[in-house]
């Protein structure tokens, strides 16, 4: 059952990906914790934050991920082959075709995120008023995150990945989450303009901030209050921390409709 209610945000799970640090074959969002495939729970956390619709983005395994998920509400996206975060919102394009919400990105590989955090993140956005409003958090190592740089007024000037980053920007401790709230009719002006000349030759989503912002539209930021419900997971040292985590915070149920 939806504790909130936001019918007119389209929720995009970012879910493709292999997981290759992970050591197994087995999909990254397939991997269990408390029980449940990691990407239950972040669909039970959407279901909670009662948006509109759930698109998952879907590449390797796909058809196991989908089997897997037989019985959840969801409108499933393939990204055949995976070039980016970018090119993830760029394959959902078709499915959101006149759509004129709010577009939540989320990773799939995020199992102790939290509803009220999210339904934070979107309240601040539709205040705002702004193309993009980015979650962050705050974190003692901040070693290989994107690095959130603010202007004066406090929205984002720039997001800076570690390799690019000088000394002074890597002492920056409020990282990137990779999650993110769009105005999905402005998201769209940029995305076309995506390049993947970058060391990875990847489309990253991050690029859409600085478009955006040089396009006059504003970039806001919400610095999330608990960075570990924000942990992804790409190893299993990590898989194992956030199950300590989970049930350390008091383990939630996972609502109906999600693995089955």
């Amino acid at each position: 059952m939806s504790r909130y209610r936001h019918p007119d945000t389209a929720a995009l799970v970012l879910a493709a990906g292999q997981g290759k640090r992970m050591n197994s074959d087995l999909a990254k969002v397939l991997h269990p914790m408390a029980g449940q495939p990691l990407l239950a729970h972040v669909l039970g956390t959407l279901q909670e934050l009662g948006v509109g619709r759930v698109l998952v983005v879907i590449g390797h395994q796909r058809e196991r991920v989908r089997e897997q998920f037989a019985n959840a509400e969801v409108e499933w996206v393939v990204q055949a082959e995976q070039r980016g975060t970018g090119h993830a919102v760029l394959m959902a394009g078709p499915a959101l075709e006149a759509f004129e919400g709010t577009l939540l990105v989320v990773c799939g590989d995020t199992p102790l995120l939290r509803a009220v955090t999210l339904h934070d993140l979107l309240e601040c956005h539709a205040r705002s008023g702004a193309s993009v409003t980015v979650l962050s958090m705050r974190v003692p190592d901040p070693g290989g995150y994107g690095r959130i740089l603010r202007s004066a007024g406090g929205d984002i000037e720039a997001i800076v990945e570690e390799r690019d980053a000088t000394a002074a920007q890597r002492g920056v401790d409020e990282v990137n989450s990779g999650i993110y709230a769009f105005r999905y009719p402005d998201l769209v002006t940029v995305l076309s303009r995506l390049t993947s000349h970058n060391v990875q030759g990847e489309y990253y989503l991050t690029d859409t901030v600085t478009l955006l912002r040089n396009g006059g539209r504003r970039a806001a930021v919400v610095c999330a209050p608990d960075a570990r419900e924000l942990m992804g997971i790409n190893t299993v040292e990590q898989l194992a921390e956030a199950e300590r985590v989970y049930h350390s915070l008091g383990a939630r149920p996972v609502p109906r409709g999600g693995a089955g």
